[in-house]
């Protein structure tokens, strides 16, 4: 399934720009997302990762510019957007007090997902994302890993034709991370949706994702396949050689103190 996207690109953006202040956070970015692949978003902290994904997902208003997602202007026809994209921040968004079921009913309502469809599409979340026997379980009581499977099926109840992920699968083990992983692969092959992602790991960039685009200070540095890029740099080079030649600087030592916060946050709920 292609989402009627095979074409035209699932994302394009024109001089897409964001300024706060007389900061420019992000800096006429100009790309071109292929439909039904994974892109990856790479940047250190403060190249303009966040503010792009707000910007597309129609949280944060460009200053100026243009984009278009799944066919649809985000200004214009921010609705029609929303309708047409799934979120996963990187914060927790599933409600542990609430089952897995309860939390995709509210999900599908949510979504505006008819009545008479609910319980079949939330019947095929559960089974595809392997969580068909903790349904009725309190998500408190999931794993960390379970509880992502479990936001990806809440931002896919209402079969977008684009994800946005935020972060994955940071904060969770070696195990739960390959979990998630390949489920990421299998919503993009079974459904055609486009993935978009933002990652520091640059191993997962290299294998989950088609194409890259790297981020430094709000423009785009670099952009291509995982491979392309590396060959930019040398015949011997990683993805983590890339990201240092084409951000300007060393990887990311983990961020200032609102991204600690923020990171060991999110891997003590989700652990």
């Amino acid at each position: 399934m292609s989402n009627g996207m095979s074409m035209a690109p699932a994302i394009d953006t024109t001089r897409l720009t964001r300024h706060f202040g007389a900061l420019v956070a992000v800096d006429a970015l100009t790309i071109a997302v292929p439909a039904s692949t994974i892109f990856g978003l790479l940047g250190p902290n403060g190249a303009g990762k966040s503010t792009t994904i707000k910007m597309l997902t129609t949280l944060l208003a460009p200053t100026s510019g243009s984009a278009h997602v799944a066919g649809a202007d985000i200004v214009r026809d921010a609705p029609r957007v929303r309708e047409r994209i799934g979120y996963v921040p990187q914060m927790l968004s599933a409600d542990g007090e609430l089952s897995g079921y309860e939390n995709l009913l509210i999900s599908a309502k949510l979504h505006h997902v008819v009545s008479a469809e609910r319980q079949t599409r939330i019947e095929q979340a559960l089974a595809f994302m392997g969580l068909t026997e903790a349904a009725s379980a309190l998500v408190r009581t999931y794993s960390g890993g379970m509880i992502r499977r479990l936001e990806i099926a809440q931002a896919m109840l209402h079969r977008p034709a684009v994800l946005f992920l935020d972060e994955p699968t940071v904060g969770l083990d070696p195990v739960a991370r390959r979990v998630v992983q390949d489920h990421i692969r299998e919503v993009r092959r079974e459904s055609g949706t486009t993935v978009v992602m933002t990652t520091h790991d640059m191993d997962e960039a290299d294998e989950l994702c088609d194409t890259l685009a790297i981020m430094h200070h709000g423009r785009v540095s670099a952009t291509g396949s995982p491979a392309s890029l590396k060959a930019t740099v040398g015949s011997e080079a990683t993805l983590d050689d890339v990201f240092i030649h084409f951000s300007g600087g060393t990887l990311d030592e983990g961020g200032g103190y609102r991204d600690v916060v923020r990171t060991r946050r999110t891997a003590r709920r989700l652990g």
